[in-house]
């Protein structure tokens, strides 16, 4: 414990003395406000990391479980053993934060760690390949820069435990990478995320937690809101309102505005202009190549079939979907691959429970957007296409551990347990029945 402890507080210092140099990587790259780059890289992390410090002595404690009556005298419990050496592999949208919320994780589980950062943004890989490891253990922690080709490379060795997050299609190469030597994997895949927004609500609230949501980070987020299913009397009364929230975030020009990011990379940049739709932009949808700049975008009359509507966007463009009624938003829902998260927005709480109830996904946030993933109590992570596995405070501690199940029996009463060795007789048998059977409780037999 005295060894995580002391690497723990070592990447503590890591965020504290080099946090101007993170954020000005960060806004280098992609000219990402203060306020974003601190609060998710730094505030956040430091979080993550204080919360870890915090418990961790009582998550490392033997979990001590329920006997029968045949193990009375007995130790049963579950030990938390690390994996071994963990390969993390870091995202473009938030190559600070995945990789450190995870490092803290499997250092806090014990293991030895290999952290490859993203790509791209190239200074903050630079950051991370040259400063970051000079803070650790260096025989137990290392960072390695590398190619896409690197990467490849990179996953022929045998890995204890492989944490990703991006894509489906790489997830599937890692994964099928891992099926060779049998290694788990904790994968954060993304996905389309569903915005419900019902007619019953307060329609400026939601269009400024919906903007936020989804323009934070210039929507470079894998929890944004993907895509907003509302009526087409909703649907009037969203555009203004969504347009006021832009203009009041972000100035009448968004591109003169030092709060909204830009696109990370060009290929990113080119990716996501080749979804816009600039006829069915009814807010934004301009654009500037030499800066990698996209408006604040709104799109109407997106029909299902549209590319846009078969990827997370990653970029700062929201399409509005008409439905009827709740129960055709839910259709539309269940009717694709289960998203990171769906939300829904709705002054009436049964509504927001009747989504949460009917629908599937990796999580679940009512009337806001992103702020779930704030909290350190709540479990984040995909379900189906949208990934496998749960981290964030105890829940990455978890995942980067072997719970082992462990029993420490007493040599006494070897006359008792006796009863158990061959010959058997119906005498023993119903003796071991009445020392070993776990009955149900509260059960009503009906004569």
């Amino acid at each position: 414990m005295e060894f995580r402890v002391a690497q723990l507080e070592a990447l503590g210092r890591f965020l504290d003395e080099k946090k101007q140099d993170i954020m000005e990587a960060l806004a280098s790259d992609t000219h990402e406000p203060a306020f974003e780059a601190e609060y998710c890289n730094i505030l956040l992390c430091k979080n993550e990391l204080n919360n870890t410090l915090n418990k961790l002595d009582t998550w490392m404690k033997d979990e001590h479980v329920e006997r029968n009556l045949v193990t009375q005298l007995d130790t049963a419990f579950i030990r938390k053993d690390p994996y071994g050496v963990v390969l993390i592999i870091a995202p473009w949208p938030y190559p600070i934060y995945v990789p450190l919320v995870a490092l803290i994780g499997a250092i806090a589980a014990g293991n030895c760690v290999i952290v490859k950062p993203a790509e791209i943004p190239k200074n903050t890989k630079a950051l991370l390949a040259e400063v970051l490891s000079s803070y650790l253990d260096k025989d137990c922690y290392a960072v390695v820069s590398a190619s896409e080709e690197g990467t490849t490379k990179l996953l022929e060795n045998k890995f204890d435990y492989i944490f990703y997050t991006g894509t489906p299609a790489m997830g599937r190469i890692i994964m099928t990478a891992a099926a060779k030597n049998l290694t788990p994997v904790m994968m954060e895949l993304g996905g389309t995320n569903p915005c419900y927004v019902s007619d019953n609500c307060e329609v400026h609230i939601v269009a400024r937690r919906v903007a936020w949501g989804r323009f934070f980070h210039a929507g470079q987020t894998c929890v944004a809101p993907n895509y907003i299913l509302c009526s087409a009397e909703m649907q009037e009364k969203l555009l203004p309102a969504l347009r006021e929230a832009i203009t009041e975030f972000y100035g009448p020009d968004p591109k003169e505005s030092p709060d909204f990011a830009r696109i990370t990379g060009d290929e990113q940049f080119q990716r996501m202009r080749a979804l816009l739709v600039t006829r069915n932009a009814a807010i934004g949808g301009q654009t500037d190549e030499q800066e990698r700049y996209i408006a604040p975008t709104v799109l109407v009359d997106v029909q299902p079939s549209d590319p846009i509507m078969q990827e997370s966007i990653l970029g700062p463009i929201l399409p509005i979907i008409t439905v009827t009624s709740v129960d055709e938003a839910i259709d539309f829902i269940n009717a694709r691959e289960r998203p990171l998260v769906v939300y829904v927005f709705s002054s009436d709480k049964k509504v927001v429970n009747h989504v949460l109830e009917r629908t599937s996904s990796g999580g679940f946030c009512g009337n806001d957007t992103l702020m779930h993933v704030t909290l350190t109590s709540l479990p984040f992570g995909g379900i189906g296409e949208s990934g496998m596995g749960l981290y964030h405070g105890q829940f990455t501690f978890d995942t980067f551990s072997h719970h082992r199940g462990c029993l420490q029996r007493t040599t006494a009463l070897e006359p008792v347990t006796a009863l158990r060795y061959p010959p058997y007789n119906a005498h023993k048998t119903g003796l071991v029945r009445v020392a070993s059977e776990l009955k149900r409780q509260g059960a009503c037999t009906l004569l």
